[in-house]
């Protein structure tokens, strides 16, 4: 799949009952010129595969004959802007598609149907804690998750067994190995890893029992000047000391998957599907091989992987949708165990559904494989209207991060993040 099915996450679901529950929406609705119902539904550019969203929409044409699914492609670029003024009209889209860290921030405006009374007829027992907490917002339900993706290690395998390594099941394992890939060949580097990939640093940080932000009374503190931090900080320097990527970008400056992977000279990164995809089929346009391979991020232990981020997708109801329960149904329906089994087949594993009984079975040693057995215990950023703003650039994790990677002292580094991050989150 796309990178940009990845700036966004799921749901079981029943159809009986939906329509008996929710407060909103006379379902009088838009017409079309015939004077036949139509709900309207936005999706990002990349997220539902034709086959799937046209599958669900005959299902749905048969339990409702005479209403009309618009759907309509929209491009992640400006979309937060779309959506703000979208959802202030009178005929807004009746479903959208949220990114799962900014669903919070539309819900505190009041943009959002409240779908807390329709979580039985959506299945929510069935999603994932990490999934719910991104559709919840003060403990109302304000959507239904739909897709999330996760980062792994992708590794050269001729370079791994070359140094006689296999893929480590620790930290320390991992370290013992990038050392014997630097042994092996000192102009190749073990691991590929920019001085600003706060997502990777953000599990290394939930790892040590820390949080990137806490609520402290009624409102918002950084949590990188913390002892949890800082000892996250320090695992991720040790990590970043094995590359030469540059300690003032990110993995997209240069875009690690096809602007540095190809070149060569690199044992190992941490990336997502589409990257994984997208540097096989640049290596394979230049006439190179791509053999890779792919494990999660290892953990403290064995018993368990690290701690990721899971970046995905919500599915959301307008709070002025004129169609209210028909758009309940629909999202029931598309975010359901058998929509929801298709989907994750559609996408090949690239994704993980909204539920673990809808999961594709992916192929042994596949990106799909690593990627589900590290999905298991992934989080998502502190679910707060305020959490985008300090996502925008310059963005403070980041800023910390080069800071200590230069040498600056982590506690005082830190310090400074806080006092920003506490500025954006609490506005």
């Amino acid at each position: 799949m796309k990178r940009k099915l990845i700036a966004a996450v799921g749901v079981a679901g029943m159809m009986a009952g939906v329509a008996a529950c929710g407060n909103g929406g006379d379902d009088k609705g838009k017409t079309d010129a015939g004077g036949a119902k139509e709900i309207t539904v936005w999706v990002m550019d990349g997220s539902a595969p034709k086959a799937w969203i046209d599958e669900v929409n005959k299902e749905f044409a048969a339990k409702h004959p005479g209403v009309t699914v618009k759907v309509e492609v929209q491009a992640w670029k400006g979309i937060q802007e779309k959506v703000t003024t979208a959802l202030s009209e009178n005929t807004p889209p009746d479903v959208l598609e949220l990114g799962n860290t900014q669903t919070a921030g539309y819900a505190v405006t009041g943009g959002l149907a409240d779908l807390t009374k329709d979580k039985g007829g959506l299945g929510a027992d069935a999603w994932p804690k990490s999934m719910l907490e991104s559709a919840e917002y003060e403990g109302k339900l304000y959507s239904a998750p739909w897709y999330a993706a996760n980062r792994v290690v992708v590794y050269d395998k001729k370079a791994f067994e070359k140094a006689g390594v296999t893929p480590p099941k620790t930290r320390d394992e991992w370290i013992a190995g990038l050392d014997k890939l630097k042994a092996a060949d000192p102009n190749t580097q073990p691991i590929y890893l920019p001085g600003q990939s706060w997502y990777v640093l953000a599990g290394l940080v939930w790892d040590e029992g820390g949080e990137l932000a806490v609520k402290d009374g009624g409102k918002w503190k950084g949590g990188l000047g913390t002892p949890q931090a800082a000892s996250a900080m320090e695992f991720y320097k040790k990590l970043q000391s094995y590359s030469t990527a540059p300690k003032d970008k990110d993995e997209a400056s240069p875009q690690q998957s096809t602007d540095v992977v190809p070149k060569g000279g690199v044992a190992s990164w941490i990336g997502l599907g589409w990257e994984a995809g997208g540097a096989e089929k640049a290596l394979k346009d230049a006439g190179k091989e791509a053999d890779f391979g792919y494990f999660p991020i290892p953990g403290k232990t064995a018993d368990k992987p690290g701690t990721v981020f899971l970046g995905g997708s919500n599915l959301a109801v307008a709070e002025r949708s004129k169609n209210k329960e028909l758009a309940k149904e629909w999202l029931a329906l598309a975010t359901g165990k058998d929509q929801m089994t298709k989907y994750a087949a559609e996408v090949k594993g690239s994704l993980l559904p909204n539920q673990a009984a809808a999961n594709f079975t992916p192929a042994p040693g596949s990106f799909a494989e690593a990627m589900g057995k590290a999905g298991v215990n992934g989080r998502i950023t502190p679910v707060t209207p305020g959490w985008a703003n300090v996502e925008t650039e310059p963005n403070p994790l980041k800023e910390f991060m080069t800071k200590v990677l230069k040498g600056e002292d982590p506690a005082r580094a830190g310090a400074e993040a806080d006092k920003e991050i506490a500025n954006r989150i609490n506005k």
